[in-house]
Parts: structure tokens; C-alpha cells; sequence
């Protein structure tokens, strides 16, 4: 059987960078044989996290759809931003409106991690917060691999592969871990 894998890119920005890589990402797991969803986190749309927010009106049905997309799904693949050295505000709310329901989207799928940058650093900053946010806030089984592209804004061709120098043999291989994570894990339940 093969996985069923969620791509959710962290930014809603038309051109970013992390939205292409997101797309490679997706080309590539379909190419290994996996079942793709790639979604735009601007179909559910959220407001900033309140807790009286919350109080008064409940979880929005964005963030509810959002769980069973991910419950719906073996694997998940996040691609987000850095922001000032951390995760992006688009996904930190995202997830702690997600955290809120009843399902557990973190914890009954594996994810892997991947970041594009114009710096030279791809990104680290921010999925270090976010390893941690998902692993050790939420219990999420996170793949050790991940997948880091410095200077994205020089690393596409035009139509949206990524170039030889951006290394898409390492996201394949970090692909290819997630799909035997995924497997592994369905495998057991």
C-alpha cells in the first residue's frame, strides 16, 4: 500500500520559496509512488490564537478540517519559513489552533521537516523551533532527517524543479526516509 503524505507549506505567499519547494517535494514523493495532498494553509484560514477567543466560540471549523487532513494522511511533510530566527506566525497558530481539538493530528502520523532560505543557513533556525514545538509540545514523531535549501531564490528552474546545485538527490533521500517511516508505522497499527 502506498503512503499517503500531506505537504503543507508554511507560507501563503504566492512566490515563496517555500511554497516551491513545497511543489518539488510533492513532484518527488509522487514519483517515489506515494499518495500526495498539497494543501495551501490560506484554505483555512484562522484567527490570531485566543483563549477567550476560543472560550466564546470554540475551535474553527478551519482548524477542525485541518485535523482530519491530517488524520486523513500516514505522513506529513512541513516546509516553513524561517522568521527572525524562528517558525513562521502562519504556522505556529496553525498548530496551536490544531492542538486545541479532540483528534491528536501529531501523533498518529510521522513527519519530516524541510526549510528554503535565501541565507545561507536554509532555514535551520526555524526548524529547530519547530522540531521542538511538534516533538516535544505535541509528541509528534518527527523523522531525524530534514532538508535545508540555502540560497533558494537561485536554486529553481523555471519550471519549479530544483537545480542541480540545490541537491534534490538529498530530498529524495529525505523523501524516501519519510515514506519508510510511514510504512513502518502503518505496518504496526
Amino acid at each position: 500500500m502506498s503512503a499517503r503524505v500531506l505537504v503543507v507549506p508554511g507560507s501563503n505567499r504566492a512566490a515563496s520559496l517555500n511554497r516551491k519547494l513545497a511543489s518539488a517535494a510533492a513532484a518527488e514523493l509522487a514519483s517515489q509512488g506515494a499518495h500526495v495532498t498539497l494543501i495551501s494553509l490560506s484554505d483555512y484560514p484562522l484567527p490570531v490564537y485566543d483563549g477567550d477567543l476560543e472560550a466564546e466560540q470554540g475551535q474553527p471549523a478551519a482548524a477542525t478540517r485541518l485535523i482530519g487532513q491530517f488524520q486523513d494522511h500516514d505522513a506529513v511533510l512541513m516546509v516553513s519559513p524561517e522568521y527572525n530566527a524562528g517558525v513562521s506566525p502562519l504556522v505556529k497558530n496553525t498548530i496551536d489552533w490544531m492542538s486545541r481539538g479532540d483528534g491528536t493530528p501529531f501523533k498518529d502520523c510521522v513527519f519530516a521537516l524541510a526549510a528554503a532560505s535565501p541565507g545561507r543557513f536554509g532555514g535551520l533556525r526555524g526548524l529547530m523551533m519547530l522540531r521542538q514545538t511538534l516533538g516535544l509540545g505535541l509528541g509528534a514523531l518527527i523523522i531525524p532527517e530534514q532538508f535545508l535549501l540555502p540560497a533558494a531564490n537561485q536554486a529553481f528552474h523555471d519550471d519549479g524543479r530544483l537545480s542541480d546545485d540545490a541537491n534534490p538527490k538529498a530530498l529524495a533521500a529525505m523523501l524516501k526516509s519519510l515514506l519508510y517511516a510511514a510504512r513502518q508505522l502503518t505496518s504496526k497499527n
